[in-house]
């Protein structure tokens, strides 16, 4: 099955720093802040928002489209992901900028310093379909830059694909009234709580009055589950599916999208969906990365009877 997302492709570049920020930066001082932190680690993947939903629902045997764009030095992204079997006729290649980049330095207290490059991320191609294209049935707008977003979520809508708006990240980046506007558009919100708190507090609607402009809000709370709220008043509570040992919670909430989507694609009802996307994002927090972890489509269906005693078909 095909599904549509619309997203960022992203090098992230992960660094470790051995020592404690706050023991090299003089609080009475920060307005003339000027630190050189020396890291001992220094890890490149693969990541953005696409990259990730796209690399999980590949795992799950969908087929995802994708749309995105990359920078001068996007050929590795793109031969990776022909090597994954996904198609890239969708990908637009900028040849002036670079790649949207993230640089995260963390110390050994976990606190972040992080940098982020857009490059050529608003440089994505409209989406389109020949006539003798069968269109897919569900998309999902994720984070990248606003314009793209908003151009992409109009366009989902004009072509009749039910749509998951997932502005995450990009929140601030919206206006109120874009932000009021997309929901109007898409079939399906979703965000974690915070995010889900902050759309309301922006928008100043209420769940129930989200509800009355799209069908669905769902909203992850890590390792509590998440809950799935529906215009005809249904609360559903999905208990979430505990990995096997907590490695990196960092694309957990990609891989949730991934399995939710497959669900709604497959035609399962809305607490099945959650726990795909539960089961998904379980698989995703035992590795390190967001694009590293792996599983079989039978190891996947095992423990989704061990977490929710009871079986599923993929």
């Amino acid at each position: 099955m095909s599904i549509l997302i619309s997203g960022s492709l992203v090098y992230d570049h992960i660094m470790d720093f051995p020592d404690r920020f706050k023991n090299h930066i003089l609080p009475d001082n920060i307005h003339i802040l000027n630190v050189c932190f020396t890291v001992d680690k220094l890890g490149k993947s693969k990541g953005g928002t696409l990259g990730n939903i796209a690399y999980s629902l590949k795992l799950l045997g969908a087929d995802p489209i994708v749309v995105s764009s990359v920078g001068q030095d996007g050929e590795e992204y793109i031969e990776y992901l022909n090597k994954l079997g996904l198609g890239t006729d969708k990908i637009t290649k900028d040849k002036k900028l670079f790649t949207a980049s993230c640089y995260i330095t963390t110390d050994l207290d976990d606190n972040q310093i992080t940098a982020f490059y857009n490059g050529a991320l608003g440089c994505a191609p409209d989406i389109f379909f020949k006539k003798k294209d069968k269109k897919p049935k569900w998309s999902i707008i994720s984070p990248t830059q606003k314009k793209v977003m908003i151009k992409h979520l109009s366009q989902c809508v004009g072509l009749g694909i039910k749509t998951i708006f997932d502005p995450g990240q990009q929140i601030p980046a919206y206006s109120d009234k874009e932000l009021k506007k997309a929901i109007n558009q898409a079939d399906v919100l979703i965000g974690n709580d915070y995010e889900i708190k902050m759309i309301m507090k922006r928008t100043g609607l209420g769940k129930k009055e989200i509800l009355k402009k799209i069908e669905i809000v769902v909203t992850t709370y890590g390792e509590r589950g998440s809950r799935i709220d529906t215009r005809d008043g249904q609360e559903i509570l999905v208990e979430a599916c505990r990995p096997k040992k907590i490695v990196d919670p960092t694309g957990a909430g990609d891989a949730y999208r991934a399995g939710f989507l497959l669900g709604l694609d497959k035609g399962y009802n809305l607490r099945g969906c959650g726990r795909l996307g539960s089961v998904a994002a379980s698989f995703a927090i035992e590795k390190y990365g967001t694009q590293e972890h792996k599983f079989s489509l039978a190891s996947f269906r095992e423990r989704y009877k061990v977490s929710y005693r009871e079986d599923v078909k993929l």
